[in-house]
């Protein structure tokens, strides 16, 4: 049977506000939904992937945070915000003034996620469902919370942050000290300590860092 998404995400969510965004509404699992408690055994099954746009992350958050607190790192900028997923650091930017904004993610449920969240924040965003790793970008910004959690996909951003930086493209990071993060080729901009779950992570309390990649 084929999924709608829209559908799934209106019955799977609710809308609140990320404890440390919360200028900011979002179509979210929570503890009352069973989306909340399968297994990946489980998402298989009904054929959804891991729903990582239904979690407001810590490194999302943190970058959220620190972009609406720093409007001038995206006002009148043009901006690409990879590995979307709910489209919260993309909401943040257009919030904070970017000329445009475009939320990426290969994820196929995540246009109907960010389309629902754009509405419920008043924002427009265009969306992107194409891999754009390793590809050039016709923006000035790129913005990637939490991007950092598996040594494989992290080895096959680097050399592509490391391309858009040397282009002129400001990259930033939020990541709240996933193993994968490059420390050694980032600066660090600001630190939060950002409430999250002990059901996504090991923690109740995330200490995220946003980072300029140079």
């Amino acid at each position: 049977m084929k999924i709608d998404p829209r559908r799934f995400i209106l019955d799977n969510t609710d809308v609140m506000a990320p404890p440390h965004v919360p200028e900011i509404r979002l179509h979210l699992a929570s503890e009352v939904h069973d989306l909340w408690l399968k297994t990946e055994e489980d998402l298989a099954e009904i054929g959804l992937p891991p729903p990582f746009w239904a979690f407001a992350w810590a490194g999302g958050q943190g970058l959220a945070r620190y972009i609406l607190d720093h409007p001038q790192a995206v006002a009148g900028k043009t901006v690409v915000d990879f590995a979307s997923g709910s489209g919260l650091v993309a909401i943040a930017a257009a919030k904070a003034g970017a000329l445009s904004v475009v939320a990426a993610d290969i994820d196929p449920f995540v246009p109907a996620a960010i389309a629902l969240n754009a509405a419920e924040n008043e924002v427009e965003l265009a969306i992107c469902a194409e891999d754009l790793v390793g590809k050039p970008l016709q923006a000035d910004v790129l913005l990637a919370g939490d991007v950092f959690y598996d040594q494989s996909f992290a080895e096959r951003l680097l050399p592509w942050f490391s391309l858009l930086s040397g282009s002129g493209l400001t990259v930033l990071v939020g990541d709240p000290g996933r193993s994968y993060c490059p420390r050694d080729r980032m600066q660090a901009l600001a630190s939060y300590e950002v409430p999250v779950t002990r059901v996504l992570e090991d923690s109740e309390i995330k200490r995220t860092t946003v980072w300029r990649f140079a």
